[in-house]
């Protein structure tokens, strides 16, 4: 039986499948009742983030007559009694999507709303702030068209905002019926009614009072007006525009006195129901970032691009609405928000049912514009695959016509309803693999090719006795992990067209989890596969009728627990003996050490590619507790890794021998490799000195330097360290050297566009450049003289000042460091003042000023001003040639919110008792 490595208890349990999502922040959100915790799996035990979900009040979609509540297709609605709506899915978009350049996290609620929220970045609180709720937008949109009823004009649907607000005391307005004036309505009668205004409210079709009155509008929190909805505010001793009025505000008055305005049209209860089948969203899922150049979004200059990402929404009534979401333009740590847009782009009637499962994924393909795949899942047991082309996600017009075009559709005999969907994309082109769990517990996988529109089927199989609530691929679709309701959580392995059960493995580095958290689980809600595929994460609920209902059944609902994938075999490998002596891992067997360096191994050079998000946690965490029990096999593992990413040549695979190969073949290597290189040295080997005392070595080190260790091996991994990272310092400065001189002889000024990179601290530069005159490469010499002399002839001014002051005490900072500076001092009555350390931006080199910060969280680095994207796009075997001067339309270059040196998400700075990611 495989064993937990860390675990974490949750207050509420989570009743609906696919309960669980991993950012690509390295976040984890789980919709645990009415709520959705927001968890670090690097410190499970530490701080939270929450979302907490509170009643929205009905849209005004029509009246019907009070008989009409009782008819078949109101009595679900009518008969709710959930007191407070649930989160019923939840999913993150892509790294960049936030002003933070973090992820957005959509969630669908049981009253049918779907919010987007964002970190607390500058808020310094728990809750995440709510950006923009889409289900207001579509009933604008929807209200605008009579929710395509040709009988009722959009006028009398869209004019109702207002005078619902003057008569939202009536009884009329709130209920959605037709009330009869002449009826009398006791006390006691119409308490009783409130029962069935909260089921016609579960239904999806609320909102709050103020946005009804506002009618369409962009969100505050996109164009940067007021706190965001749902959270009360005081002005002027008025209600904000953004409070929510509670939903039994005024109900105490009588009935007896008729409504004073009914605009309303009156409509019959299959009309309601349809309409608010529309309102009533399912659950979300983001595409992938997509990415297309000028040709397709038609911008006038030559190098500019749009950024986006798709979230489809699937409801009640069978369709499946597509909105498009712009990257921001900039990305800001000091403010909220960032110019972005939101569209409503197609409504897809994709099935004649509810849309129960929705899975995206961005196919490989040798075309330049992106394609989507798209798979949905209905509660008839069908099944269809979709594809969308890139191009047309901008050009789409007409809201009724999606641009998604349907590949396949796979008709279950028994109407079995689909409850989870996993589509995969594999390496290989046009090719894609689907799983598709049902409420029997049985699972069938799908291996498609699109290019010719061929789907092979392998299974079903009787998988679990249960629903089916989580499906998750691993390695590239080598693997397939299942959860049910049964409590059950099964591995699988595809070879081929074939499936077979295979068991999680049991062995697990470092030590197991401690906790005396009881196991006495009932049901599995959900599971999610780490970034880098070493780990599983799954939440289950407890059977509360076993725990104390004293202390335990209080707090303790659920629990997310973490395991180790990484001991599966992926690949059918050759005879392979380890170089140590196995007895030093007691519990594994050699076969066993043979999986986990493959698959360590694979994961690493997935990382390779540049525009990967940069989220190793899970292989630091395992690379640590393998070092905690044998260092040796940690070695082993680190020589293979750079032998095969750096050095061209067999070299002796020790440690001692290798590194000395790796240093020569920095000036090739690509940024991506260093950055991989620079955090396994901070956070694998020398974990145990803290990012400050590293930079502060570095600046003076030296292989025999007696000071640092004691330990040979320690001094190689530093030198290795140290010059990596000037590696790095100079592949920026030369390219802030070549776009200085670029803008200089074009006259080009986008310093004051934020969303473009310029090149500050050129002083800085060229004196760190003179510092290290001995270390660096000759043609950044050479081009450090061409700046002086070019500033010289043309008599041009740096934006900054070359002599910097200090923001306390106005003193000069002379530079000495490219990580800190030290002012002189104010000298006072013929005395010195005191002197503050200053710390360096890690891009510029210049002061930081006083104002909020960028991080890096691996080498707790301060940048102020951003990097270039370029930086991080150098590839392998890249022309060092600092002396190449751009074109003038190629001159805009993106800032890119990541750490020069390790390449990881930078962020603000978050005090110690709220949450923030940690990468690595």
């Amino acid at each position: 039986m495989a064993s937990r490595f860390q675990a974490v208890t949750l207050v509420d349990s989570p009743s609906y499948p696919n309960s669980i999502a991993w950012s690509d922040e390295n976040l984890i959100a789980v919709a645990s009742g009415h709520l959705v915790t927001i968890l670090n799996p690097a410190l499970p035990f530490g701080p939270r983030g929450l979302i907490s979900i509170n009643r929205s009040e009905p849209y005004p979609i029509g009246a019907v007559k009070r008989e009409d509540l009782a008819s078949g297709c109101l009595l679900p609605t009518t008969l709710n009694r959930d007191p407070r709506p649930s989160v019923r899915s939840v999913s993150w978009s892509n790294l960049g999507m936030a002003p933070n350049s973090g992820c957005f996290l959509a969630v669908c609620t049981t009253e049918g709303h779907v919010k987007l929220y964002r970190p607390p970045f500058r808020d310094f609180c728990a809750e995440w702030i709510e950006v923009l709720d889409l289900t207001d937008r579509l009933y604008d949109y929807l209200a605008s068209i009579s929710f395509e009823d040709p009988d009722i004009p959009p006028s009398e649907i869209s004019n109702f905002a207002q005078p619902l607000l003057k008569t939202f005391k009536e009884p009329v307005t709130n209920h959605g019926y037709v009330d009869d004036p002449t009826d009398s309505v006791s006390v006691e009668e119409q308490k009783r009614r409130k029962v069935n205004n909260f089921g016609v409210r579960n239904a999806g079709l609320e909102t709050s009072c103020d946005q009804i009155s506002r009618g369409p509008s962009p969100s505050p929190e996109l164009e940067g007006q007021g706190p965001p909805k749902g959270r009360c505010t005081k002005s002027g001793g008025r209600k904000s525009s953004h409070q929510i009025v509670p939903a039994t505000r005024g109900r105490g008055r009588s009935a007896k006195k008729p409504p004073e305005v009914c605009s309303l049209p009156l409509i019959t209860a299959d009309q309601y129901a349809s309409r608010s089948a529309m309102l009533s969203s399912l659950v979300v899922a983001w595409s992938p970032l997509l990415k297309l150049s000028s040709r397709f979004c038609g911008a006038p200059e030559i190098n500019s691009s749009i950024c986006f990402s798709l979230l489809a929404v699937g409801s009640k009534s069978g369709k499946i609405s597509f909105w498009r979401i712009n990257v921001p333009e900039y990305y800001s740590i000091e403010q909220s928000l960032a110019p972005t847009r939101v569209e409503l782009i197609g409504i897809l009637k994709a099935h004649s049912s509810w849309v129960t499962a929705i899975s995206c994924a961005l196919l490989a393909s040798d075309s330049s514009s992106p394609q989507v795949l798209l798979a949905t899942g209905s509660s008839d047991g069908s099944v269809r695959i979709w594809i969308g082309h890139g191009e047309e996600f901008l050009k789409s017009t007409e809201v009724n016509n999606a641009p998604f075009y349907p590949l396949k559709e796979i008709i279950n005999i028994y109407a079995v309803p689909v409850s989870v969907l996993a589509l995969m994309p594999t390496q290989s082109l046009h090719k894609m693999l689907l799983a598709v769990g049902r409420t029997s517990g049985a699972i069938e996988v799908w291996i498609g090719d699109t290019s010719v529109k061929t789907f092979n089927k392998a299974g079903p199989y009787d998988a679990h006795d249960q629903v089916v609530t989580g499906l998750a691929w691993a390695f590239d679709g080598c693997f397939l992990y299942s959860c049910s309701q049964d409590n059950f959580v099964r591995s699988w392995s595809l070879r081929g067209s074939s499936l077979s059960e295979m068991p999680i493995p049991s062995s697990s580095p470092g030590l197991r989890s401690v906790s005396d958290m009881p196991d006495v689980f009932i049901s599995c809600l959900g599971l999610v596969v780490s970034p880098s595929n070493l780990a599983v994460a799954m939440v289950r609920s407890f059977d509360v009728n076993q725990l104390d209902h004293m202390y335990e059944a209080r707090l303790q609902k659920a629990a997310v627990e973490f395991f180790w994938i990484g001991g599966h075999q992926k690949d059918i490998l050759s005879n392979t003996s380890l170089e140590f002596d196995i007895e030093a891992l007691p519990g594994f067997t050699e076969k066993e050490l043979v999986y986990w360096e493959s698959n360590i191994l694979w994961s690493l050079k997935q990382y390779e590619h540049w525009d990967k998000p940069l989220v190793i946690w899970d292989i630091v965490a395992a690379l640590l507790a393998f070092k905690w029990s044998a260092p040796d096999y940690v070695d082993h593992v680190l020589v293979k890794w750079l032998s095969s990413s750096f050095v061209d040549v067999h070299v002796e695979r020790s440690i001692g021998k290798v590194l000395p190969h790796v240093c020569k073949s920095f000036c090739k290597a690509a940024s991506r490799q260093l950055h991989l290189l620079n955090i396994i040295c901070r956070q694998v080997i020398l974990p145990e000195l803290n990012a400050d005392e590293i930079n502060s070595n570095l600046l003076n080190f030296t292989v025999d330097n007696p000071n640092f260790a004691q330990d040979k091996q320690h001094k190689l991994w530093m030198d290795l360290l140290s010059r990596s990272e000037k590696e790095l310092r100079e592949r920026l400065v030369g390219i802030s050297f070549s776009a200085y001189r670029s803008f200089a002889s074009n006259s080009a000024t986008t310093s004051s566009e934020p969303e473009y990179w310029y090149p500050f601290g050129m002083a800085q530069m060229e004196q760190w450049v003179a510092n290290n005159n001995h270390q660096v490469h000759d043609q950044l010499k050479v081009v450090a003289t061409e700046i002086k002399t070019c500033k010289r002839s043309r008599c041009i001014e740096l934006a900054e000042e070359d002599k910097e002051q200090c923001s306390y005490c106005s003193a000069p900072v002379p530079f000495e460091s490219p990580e800190f500076g030290v002012c002189r001092g104010m000298e006072s009555n013929g005395s010195s003042g005191q002197q503050h350390k200053l710390a360096r931006c890690a891009v510029t080199m210049l002061v930081c000023p006083i104002t909020p910060l960028w991080l890096c969280k691996c080498c707790q680095r301060w940048i102020s001003k951003l990097a270039p994207e370029s930086l991080f796009k150098m590839p392998q075997q890249y022309c060092l040639d600092y002396k190449f001067s751009p074109e003038p339309s190629s001159i805009k270059v993106a800032s890119k919110p990541q750490c020069p040196f390790c390449g990881i998400l930078l962020q603000r700075s978050q005090p110690e008792f709220l949450l923030s990611p940690l990468p690595v």
